[in-house]
């Protein structure tokens, strides 16, 4: 292994190249005290869940932003993780978040 000297200058730094998780910011609420209510979509993480219920393995974690303020939603809805994978690329977004039957999406 090289040792750091100025003969190293062509050597990558670790920020470079690392891509760290960004913090998701807000108090937590619950997915169903915001349904059908316009928000902001600021933020969002994808990670294995820490209770399986038969269901899927993932958790959907949501940074939302309403009347100014920051909140974090967890849920497992497929639905959402789905939808947000496929449209993260316009992040931020106005939307609302509704219930059909069992199942949550963004309108």
């Amino acid at each position: 292994m090289q040792e750091p000297n100025s003969q190293n200058g062509n050597l990558k730094r670790f920020g470079d190249f690392a891509e760290e998780p960004q913090a998701l910011e807000g108090n937590k609420i619950s997915i169903d005290s915001i349904l059908n209510q316009e928000l902001v979509v600021s933020g969002y993480r994808i990670g294995k869940t820490k209770y399986s219920s038969g269901g899927s393995e993932k958790c959907l974690t949501l940074e939302v932003i309403i009347d100014g303020e920051k909140h974090v939603i967890f849920t497992g809805s497929c639905v959402l993780m789905d939808q947000i994978e496929k449209y993260s690329c316009h992040l931020p977004f106005v939307a609302e978040i509704i219930k059909i039957n069992k199942y949550y999406r963004f309108k």
